[in-house]
């Protein structure tokens, strides 16, 4: 059986196979003030890369988070975590935002990025694990309070679907 973040790197690379430059930078017809397929994709890569810094964080001080869930954050990690299900609408925290201005690239570039950052994630995920145990909820996500590295593992996939689901409909407005 496949695990969750390499599952999650194939669909990414499905859902991203064979656009160019040009095409990566196509954004909802309907919406051209939303994020373009590389911009997308450029969260992505901000939302790995935090989660690596936590748990680089945490594996630093030793300790797992001494962080609760609250009632709010276990409602929304039943939806998320257990239903797979994303809400649509949110906001994304600054520091996932895709950087305006990138230079155009390929989809062949944008699948290799995802699959070095998600590579790396998994290895800090499992140096965390290994540090703290498989069922401890040792470090927190910011909207879904602490959780424990499976739970981290879900997130990034059902995260990711949200957005391959973006992705699939920009390429299908756009007949791409």
């Amino acid at each position: 059986m496949k695990d969750e973040l390499e599952l999650l790197r194939e669909e990414l690379e499905l859902a991203l196979g064979g656009l160019d430059s040009s095409q990566t930078q196509l954004r909802p017809a309907a919406t051209p003030d939303k994020w373009s397929i590389q911009q997308i994709v450029g969260h992505l890569l901000r939302t790995y890369a935090a989660t690596e810094k936590a748990m680089e964080a945490r594996i630093l001080k030793g300790l797992p988070t001494k962080a609760k869930v609250t009632p709010m954050q276990w409602a929304a990690q039943c939806l998320v975590l257990g239903v797979g299900y994303f809400p649509s609408g949110r906001i994304a925290p600054e520091i996932v935002c895709a950087p305006l201005g990138e230079e155009a690239a390929p989809a062949g570039i944008l699948i290799n990025q995802l699959g070095l950052a998600l590579s790396a994630m998994n290895r800090k995920l499992a140096a965390a694990e290994a540090l703290f145990g498989s069922r401890h909820r040792a470090v927190n996500h910011m909207a879904l309070g602490p959780l424990n590295f499976a739970q981290w593992s879900k997130f990034h996939l059902t995260h990711g679907r949200h957005h391959i689901k973006q992705i699939v409909a920009i390429r299908r407005q756009h007949g791409v």
